[in-house]
C-alpha cells in the first residue's frame, strides 16, 4: 500500500466508532447511524487524493457526515420506513430511559436543529465551529440551538409529567 493509503486505512479505522457515535445521535437509530457513517466514510475515501490539499481531515469527515444526513432528510423516499414485527421490549434501566427519551426528543427536532445541538453539545464545538462544519452563519447555529433547546426542554417536562402521573395512579 502506498503511503497515503495508509494513512486513509488508519484514519478510518480510528475515526469510524467517533463518526457512528454522533451519527447515532443524529438519526435516532443504529442501523440509520451506520448508513449515514458509510455514506460519510465512502465519500471521504473517493475524496482521497485531495487530503494532501487539506488542513483537518477530521473536520471535512464531520462536515461531510452532517451535509450527508441533511441532504437525506430531503428526499422524500427516506420517509417511508417498513415496519415488521416489533420485538417485545424489556424493562430498561433508569439510565436507559433517560438516553431513550432524550434520543426521542431529539428524533423530534429538524435536521438542521438536531445537527446544530449534536455538535454543539456532543462534539462541544463552538458557534463558530459549527457554522462552519454547516455552512450557517453563526446567528443561525445560535437561533437553531435557542430552538431546539426549547423544543427539547419542553418534551422532557412532558416526559417527566407522565412519568410522575404514572406513579400516582
Amino acid at each position: 500500500m502506498k503511503r497515503g493509503e495508509d494513512a486513509l486505512h488508519d484514519f478510518v479505522r480510528d475515526r469510524r466508532l467517533a463518526l457512528f457515535r454522533s451519527a447515532y445521535l443524529i438519526c435516532g437509530n443504529r442501523d440509520d447511524a451506520e448508513d449515514l457513517v458509510q455514506t460519510t466514510l465512502v465519500k471521504v475515501v473517493l475524496g482521497w487524493r485531495r487530503w494532501q490539499r487539506l488542513d483537518n481531515i477530521e473536520a471535512y469527515a464531520r462536515k461531510t457526515l452532517y451535509h450527508t444526513f441533511i441532504a437525506g432528510r430531503r428526499r422524500f423516499w427516506r420517509r417511508e420506513y417498513a415496519y415488521g414485527e416489533l420485538p417485545d421490549r424489556a424493562v430498561p434501566e433508569p439510565d436507559a430511559e433517560t438516553g431513550m427519551a432524550v434520543r426521542a426528543a431529539l428524533a423530534g427536532l429538524t435536521p438542521k436543529q438536531r445537527a446544530v445541538l449534536v455538535l454543539r453539545f456532543w462534539e462541544d464545538q463552538s458557534v463558530e465551529a459549527t457554522a462552519a462544519v454547516l455552512g450557517m452563519r453563526e446567528n443561525t447555529v445560535k437561533s437553531h440551538t435557542a430552538r431546539g433547546l426549547a423544543v427539547l426542554r419542553a418534551r422532557m417536562e412532558r416526559e417527566t409529567e407522565r412519568e410522575r402521573e404514572g406513579e400516582r395512579v
